[in-house]
Parts: C-alpha cells; structure tokens; sequence
C-alpha cells in the first residue's frame, strides 16, 4: 500500500476531524496540494471559511503546498480585508454602488500585497493568523497563536505577534540540501519506500534516497 488516497476526503477511518482539504475546496484562487490536511472537530470539510475577505474582486490566491498540517482556527487573510488608508475616510463607500461608485475615481486602488503562498510539509498551529501575501517556506514551523506578518524562511520555526524566528530547524548546508531533494514531489510510491529516511534527520541517507 502507498498511504491513504489523496483522493479520501477523511483518510483517518471513524476519524471525521482529520480533512485532505484539496478535495473539498472549490474555491479556484484557493489551490491546495495532496496530502496537505485540516484538523478540526467542528467541520473539517469546512477549510473555506477560515480563508477569511476572501472576496472575487480582490484576486488574490491562497497557495498551498503538499504534505502540509493545519491546525484547528487557523486563519488566512486575504487582500479583500483591506482598507485605503490615504484619504479621511476607510470606509470602502464604492463596494456598495447605488451612487456611492465614485468614490473609487478619487482614491487610488485598494492596497494589494499579492498571493498568499505556503510552501510544502508546513506546519501551521492552533489559532495562528496569516497575514495578505506571506510566504511560508517548505519545511516551516507557525507556532500556535502566532499572527504571521512577513514572509518565513523555509525550515524556521517562528511565534508570537509579530511572529518573529525563534529558530531554525536545521543548519544551513542541510536546509539547502532539503529544498535541492523536495521529497515532496516524488512520487507517493518513492515516498512510501522512503519514509524512515524521511520522518529521520539523516539528511545522506535522504540524498541517496533522491539519487536516479
């Protein structure tokens, strides 16, 4: 056997909290990988909600990667949570039309800082908020209850609010070694025959795992 299928939407038999969410989530700027779960007691199929002004007009893509595990209330959000801060007002008036559209020819556009992406085998704790257009590195750790406001190195563990490193998991030549292998795109067979070597912190053993 090769592990459950990406395909289950509950791969845990009598264990509904646990969600592969790429395959309840219809969202098309929400792109998620296989593998990448939700742990939630209260409606695990429900990820979509905690992707939080997630709104058409905004444009925005929510990116995850594969292998990731998203703890229970963690949160996204999104460029739609965004109000002009450089006229008197923050009211966003041109949303609601009815006359009110010409607010949007005397202010410049709304601020946007781009897609939201986490990286792949990213674990994200209970209650942690992610900010409009971080980037998560592969490997990262969000500490429960963080508020992630800048981008994190891939393989750091980060907390707080502002979230800030706390450390880094791995030194730099094995850090590196991790992002060239990218285990998490083999193929779920390779990953299968590999996963001593992969849940391991032996990174020579990995690279020959890796070798043609």
């Amino acid at each position: 056997m090769n592990g459950p299928s990406p395909n289950a939407v509950h791969p845990m038999t009598g264990f509904p909290q646990v969600c592969f969410i790429r395959n309840t989530v219809d969202n098309p700027n929400i792109e998620i990988g296989e593998y990448t779960y939700y742990d939630d007691p209260d409606g695990a199929e429900d990820f979509e909600r905690n992707v939080l002004y997630h709104y058409p007009f905004s444009g925005d893509k929510l990116v995850i990667g594969r292998f990731c595990a998203i703890a229970r209330q963690a949160k996204f959000l999104m460029n739609g949570a965004n109000h002009r801060l450089d006229g008197f007002s923050t009211y966003p008036f041109e949303i609601f039309g009815n006359g009110w559209e010409s607010a949007a020819a005397a202010a410049p556009d709304y601020p946007d800082k781009g897609d939201t992406v986490v990286g792949n085998d990213v674990w994200i704790g209970y209650d942690a908020l992610v900010m409009p257009g971080v980037t998560i590195g592969n490997g990262a750790i969000v500490a429960a209850r963080s508020v992630v406001t800048g981008d994190v190195p891939a393989y750091a563990v980060v907390g707080g609010n502002p979230a800030r490193v706390i450390r880094r998991r791995f030194g730099d030549e094995a850090i590196a070694a991790l992002e060239e292998i990218a285990w998490w795109h083999w193929p779920v067979e390779q990953v299968t025959a590999n996963l001593r070597h992969i849940v391991a912190a032996d990174i020579d053993a990995l690279r020959r795992c890796s070798a043609p």
